[in-house]
């Protein structure tokens, strides 16, 4: 009876540390990992593999603010990439160019023949939990740097005063989100609803966003070189977390 007595003390003495022990565990950096296939398309095709981490914000932590790297990888056949500068699309540069109207006489286009553009940025996510099992989400591209083969393309201008021609272009090395049009370079965005159908695995649905920018190899019309094209496509995903 004695021997019961001090087992059941030291029980109720050390329940509570095991029980701390085990919820700072689970907030350990291992946790709330997500590793991800996306497949996209519509006018284009896209796959993406990403890796993102998740923080929980609040007591009950079901908005989530995470961050991530992803690689994306754009296709395309014949995809109209138009001026891409905000100086020259807008006018404007900084906020401006959102409520800037556009400058139509000044959007060239370059039609490629082919596209292919692999761009690898960290990204900014956004989460919030309904449930254990189903979530809405944001993310989006925030830096990083693109790479591809040379690409042919045709070059029409919109002021009509230069015959069209025959132009190589490649991918914008360096991607930085700005704002609006003043955003450089290729980059992608999701928003999506996932569903944990296993303690692990999840499929995730929705749309993807992916602006492709590329270079031209010589100046054309106001003295530009960067044009580029913006794809919406649905979306479908596959996630694993090791550890949730």
């Amino acid at each position: 009876m004695k021997k019961l007595l001090v087992m059941g003390l030291l029980a109720l003495v050390f329940r509570p540390v095991f029980s701390q022990e085990n919820t700072e565990s689970k907030t350990g950096y291992r946790y709330n990992n997500n590793f991800d296939l996306a497949i996209g398309a519509g006018n284009g095709a896209s796959t993406a593999l990403s890796w993102s981490h998740f923080h929980k914000v609040g007591k009950k932590g079901k908005f989530q603010i995470g961050y991530g790297v992803r690689l994306t990888s754009l296709f395309g056949s014949n995809v109209a990439h138009i001026t891409a500068p905000a100086t020259l699309t807008s006018g404007k540069t900084g906020l401006g160019v959102i409520v800037g109207e556009t400058i139509e006489a000044n959007l060239d286009t370059l039609t490629l023949n082919s596209m292919q553009v692999n761009f690898l940025n960290i990204s900014i996510n956004l989460q919030y939990a309904f449930s254990q099992k189903l979530e809405v989400g944001f993310n989006i591209d925030a830096l990083g740097f693109s790479f591809g083969g040379e690409q042919k393309g045709t070059f029409v201008a919109a002021s009509q005063r230069r015959a069209a021609s025959q132009e190589t272009a490649k991918p914008t090395t360096a991607n930085v989100l700005l704002v609006s049009d003043n955003d450089i370079g290729s980059l992608n965005s999701e928003i999506y609803l996932r569903y944990w159908f296993s303690p692990r695995w999840a499929i995730r649905g929705g749309l993807t966003f992916a602006f492709s920018e590329y270079t031209t190899s010589r100046k054309l019309t106001f003295d530009n070189d960067r044009f580029r094209a913006k794809i919406l496509m649905p979306m479908l995903a596959l996630t694993f977390s090791p550890y949730r």
